[in-house]
């Protein structure tokens, strides 16, 4: 068995591909069954957003598993193969495992540390197991992703500085003002950038938005979003001292607010602080405003500076998680590389507790006359001796599933324990199992049926040792 996930990104495909591979809601569980009953295919999660579409699965075979993916995705998706195969990249194994632990943690994000991207995997996750698409390994590895996530957002401080222009204009905001459910904006000018700002500063509670702008038509329509009122400037200039925060990005040549504007606003104000932040190019707000007491003014270069500081802060932070999906990888390896024997573990722990079982049975037929006590006082001695007696040799089989010849060990330690009977009674188990997880899902598209059968012991054995390797 095989790891593997294949997908696009905001680095390898532009939003005109991305936007073509979108999955809504009600398509998801649809495009999973259709996924999970694909030729080769035993587990599967999609991973869809606005910035990525990935496709996680467990495959029987490496190659030819990643062509009826695509096939997959030709067919669902409706698109020829040629338009999106030079967009798309194939992880397998090892490098999976690290790519799923660095999606959910942020760390291949367009801002690194940024946080939706984790209740998006978890929420992929969680509808997979719930459409019976995953098993085994992925119900493992992305549990193990999103604990490590939210470690990784717990344990540093990679998302808590502001690292786009408009936020960290609202980040300087909140240290001026400690909170903006009291505070009123005005916006000089329409662009995207003052209405982005505007947009963190109203969702951070700020109640009262005026709108000024030279087409009036344009400051109602932005205006009409946060529940705002339109102005004209001169108006505007007159209405200075009864905000808190402006917002400037116009295409105007001069000062569209100078000094002289500031300190009339703040003759009346009384010492009430107020915030201004001009991101436009050239600049709309005299620069010697920012003299005044009280006047906090930010331009352009400002909040880049503060943007990239706070970049290298989070590049910082993603070190120490980049330490940590390291560990985390190294665990689900060692977890990996007993999962092989695990079958045969469990075969020999209920073949110990089957003896243990039939001898304390014929003791007590042998003496009648023990109480419940002393049965119970032998029922626990005897099962720590069958328990110490395989303790070692459950330890070496762990220890040897990782060796190269791992299939040799197995095969021998089925034979030396006589485990024939027992493995093969969970192989039926698991192959039942594995078939009713199959079944197709009502909802399910005609797609190919998977061809993940449960083979014979040897095979299955000789299989997991491979992928060990």
């Amino acid at each position: 068995m095989h790891l593997i996930v294949v997908g696009l990104n905001y680095r390898t495909a532009p939003v005109e591909i991305r936007e073509r591979f979108a999955l809504s809601e009600r398509e998801m569980p649809l495009a999973l069954q259709a996924l999970k009953q694909t030729t080769g295919i035993l587990e599967g999660v999609i991973v869809a957003t606005c910035n990525r579409t990935e496709l996680y699965a467990v495959v029987d075979r490496l190659h030819l598993c990643g062509h009826y993916i695509r096939a997959f995705m030709e067919q669902w998706f409706k698109i020829p193969r040629k338009e999106f195969n030079s967009h798309l990249y194939m992880y397998e194994d090892d490098r999976a495992v690290e790519h799923l632990f660095r999606v959910s943690s942020g760390l291949d994000s367009m801002i690194i540390g940024e946080t939706q991207i984790l209740g998006q995997v978890r929420d992929a996750f969680l509808l997979a197991q719930d459409q019976k698409a995953t098993g085994t390994l992925f119900n493992r590895l992305f549990k193990q992703a999103i604990t490590l996530a939210k470690r990784a957002h717990s344990e540093t401080s990679v998302g808590e500085s502001a690292v786009s222009v408009s936020y960290a204009a609202v980040e300087l905001g909140k240290r001026i003002f400690g909170r903006f459910d009291d505070k009123s904006i005005m916006i000089v000018g329409a662009g995207k950038m003052s209405e982005l700002t505007a947009q963190h500063l109203h969702a951070n509670g700020a109640k009262e938005v005026f709108v000024v702008n030279r087409t009036l038509e344009k400051a109602e329509e932005l205006a009409e979003k946060f529940q705002g009122s339109a102005m004209a400037l001169d108006e505007a200039l007159g209405r200075l001292k009864d905000v808190d925060i402006v917002i400037s990005s116009t295409g105007a040549e001069k000062f569209v607010v100078t000094r002289k504007h500031i300190e009339a606003a703040m003759s009346a104000r009384k010492k009430k602080p107020l915030f201004l932040i001009d991101i436009a190019v050239p600049r709309d707000i005299e620069p010697s405003c920012g003299d005044i007491p009280n006047v906090f003014l930010y331009d352009i270069d400002d909040l880049e500076g503060i943007v990239e500081t706070n970049m290298a802060k989070r590049r910082k932070e993603a070190e120490i998680i980049e330490e940590m999906i390291e560990l985390e990888q190294e665990a689900y390896r060692q977890w990996y590389a007993t999962l092989g024997v695990s079958p045969l573990i469990r075969a020999l722990q209920e073949k110990a507790a089957a003896i243990q079982e039939n001898t304390l049975e014929s003791l007590m037929r042998k003496l009648p006359e023990l109480d419940d006590r002393q049965v119970k006082v032998i029922s626990k001695l005897t099962k720590s001796i069958v328990n110490q007696v395989i303790h070692d040799p459950i330890l070496r089989i762990k220890e040897l599933a990782a060796e190269k010849r791992s299939d040799e060990a197995m095969k021998l330690f089925v034979q030396l324990f006589a485990l024939e009977d027992e493995v093969a009674q969970l192989k039926a188990e698991e192959k039942a199992e594995e078939k009713s997880r199959k079944e197709p899902h009502p909802s399910a598209s005609g797609s190919e049926t998977a061809s993940g059968s449960i083979l014979d012991v040897e095979k299955l054995l000789s299989q997991l040792a491979g992928a060990l390797r």
